[in-house]
Order: structure tokens, then C-alpha cells, then sequence
């Protein structure tokens, strides 16, 4: 990873001083990424460079912030509410993940995918937008009494049907590689031709506790078998989910398939979905996004 992590100049947005904090951003994942490739290193090296980037990017989101009031920027509330659902609910969550799990080769790689892949889709699209360089794609803020009663149906959902807790990680996911996952795609469409499509990607270690615990196996790779199983209880999973919602009653599953993280990265650099979350149940990571086709 700490060769993928460098950066480039098509990154800056023509702002000096956060263009340098930007770079100083990379700068820290990179070299947290090479501490945690080196075996020599304890956890107590990956939390303090962990601790530092996080006191660096709190410090960073309001000298952005400050910039964008300062010039009028009219998209400035809905870019601080993506700097404070990373600043108050992912970096606690994958910190509390870190220290549970005693700083895991598992729990690092999900801190610097999440915090590599949301620095650089941040810095690609919404920094750019901040000088007309680019156009925000989060540009309709979904995080009212709708986004909680979803939140509220997904983990009453994961509890139901597969006996597992959940904390949000994030409610604005948008794509990022937090390990290996199976990731399921499923269109459904109302009478009157309205289309809404679910993606679901949960981690492999997810899927395979699951999918072990309702055949009672012991799979220890995802399969072909394990990839269709998922494929079902995706289905099913959504199915619970939206049931808490009357309006999705008029609508009937017109496609379902699996996906490549490629893809699904590629879906987001489209077009960003309504609703996305993030969460963590203990035993991996899975997303949950909704977006009107």
C-alpha cells in the first residue's frame, strides 16, 4: 500500500495553504502505511503516527472551513458536514476499532484504506469544487429524520436476521476500499417505472461469519457458494430493511448481481448515492448505500 499512497499535483485545487495541508495529509498516511509493512514496529508507533493524523486533519478541516466562509463558498454547510461526520463519528470509530482490537494488521488496513480512500475522492471532487475546478457530488445533504430511520431499520436488520451489534462508521460512504468484500448490486422498480438501486458491500470476514453461522460450516475463502449465498441473504437483508418503509411496497426486485470493487468504485465516481452508510459489527465492515436510478 505505501507505494500507492503519494502524492500528485493534479490533487492541488490552487489554494497554497491547503494544498500543503493536503500534502502533509498524504505525507502522514504514507508513512503510517510504512510502519505498519515493517513487523519491527509496535502498535504504540502506528497510534501515535494514528494520533497525529487525526489531530492534523481535525486542525486542517477548520482551516479549510475558514477559508471557505471566507470567500462565500455556497456549498460550505454541506462540505462541513462531511468534515464533521469524519471528524466525529469515523475517526472515533476506527480508533475505537484499533484500540479493541490492540492495533490489528486488520484494523490498520481499515484505517488507511477508509482514510486514503476518503482524503482523495474528498480532495479530487469537493476541495476542487471550493475554487470551480471540479463539481461537488454530495450536493444534497440526506442526513434528516429519513437517514436516522434508515440507520435505525439497517441495524435492527443485521440484529434480526444475523444476531449482529453495529456502530456507524460513517454516513457519507463513498467507495472506500476498506478490504477485500463481496458487493451486491440490486435494482427494484415501481409500476411507475421509478427505479431504486441498493449496494451492499460487506468484507469477506463478514460475509464468511455469516454465511458459516446460518449453514453451520466452517468456509474458510468465499466460493462460488459463499458468493451466491451472499448474493441471496443481500436480497433479503434489503428486503427487511425497506419493509420498514411503506413506500417501498410498490416496488418489485427487477435485477440483481455481484460486483468488483473496480466497479463499485467507478459507480461512485459517477454519481454518489442519496444514502450511504458505513458500519462496523465487530467481526468486519459492510456498507449500505440507496440511490434513485
Amino acid at each position: 500500500m505505501a507505494k500507492e499512497i503519494k502524492w500528485n499535483k493534479r490533487f492541488d485545487i490552487g489554494v497554497d495553504s491547503i494544498d500543503k495541508a493536503h500534502r502533509k495529509l498524504f505525507s502522514i498516511v504514507h508513512k503510517l502505511s510504512c510502519l505498519n509493512e515493517n513487523e519491527n514496529n509496535g502498535p504504540w508507533a502506528c497510534a501515535e503516527g494514528i494520533k497525529y493524523f487525526k489531530n492534523y486533519a481535525i486542525t486542517h478541516f477548520a482551516e479549510e472551513e475558514a477559508y471557505m466562509k471566507s470567500i462565500g463558498y455556497k456549498g460550505y454547510e454541506m462540505h462541513k458536514r462531511l468534515h464533521d461526520d469524519m471528524r466525529d463519528k469515523t475517526l472515533p470509530a476506527l480508533e475505537k476499532d484499533l484500540k479493541t482490537s490492540k492495533y490489528s494488521k486488520e484494523s490498520i488496513h481499515h484505517f488507511l484504506g477508509i482514510c486514503l480512500g476518503w482524503l482523495t475522492a474528498h480532495i479530487m471532487i469537493e476541495d476542487r469544487a471550493i475554487t470551480g475546478k471540479g463539481i461537488n457530488k454530495w450536493k444534497i445533504d440526506h442526513s434528516g429524520k429519513t437517514a436516522l430511520g434508515l440507520e435505525s431499520a439497517i441495524s435492527d436488520t443485521m440484529e434480526e436476521i444475523f444476531k449482529l451489534q453495529t456502530d456507524v462508521i460513517s454516513e457519507h460512504y463513498s467507495g472506500e476500499n476498506f478490504g477485500e468484500s463481496v458487493i451486491s448490486r440490486l435494482i427494484y422498480q415501481s409500476k411507475e417505472g421509478k427505479q431504486i438501486q441498493f449496494l451492499l458491500i460487506f468484507e469477506e470476514g463478514l460475509v464468511l461469519h455469516i454465511v458459516n453461522s446460518i449453514l453451520d460450516m466452517q468456509f474458510r475463502k468465499v466460493d462460488k457458494l459463499v458468493s451466491n449465498t451472499f448474493k441471496i441473504l443481500s436480497e433479503q437483508t434489503t428486503n427487511q430493511i425497506t419493509a420498514h418503509f411503506p413506500s417501498s411496497h410498490s416496488f418489485e426486485l427487477e435485477s440483481s448481481h455481484l460486483m468488483t470493487m473496480e466497479q463499485l468504485q467507478r459507480e461512485f465516481c459517477i454519481e454518489y448515492s442519496n444514502y450511504s452508510f458505513l458500519f462496523d459489527t465487530g467481526v468486519g465492515y459492510f456498507a449500505f448505500c440507496i440511490k434513485s436510478v
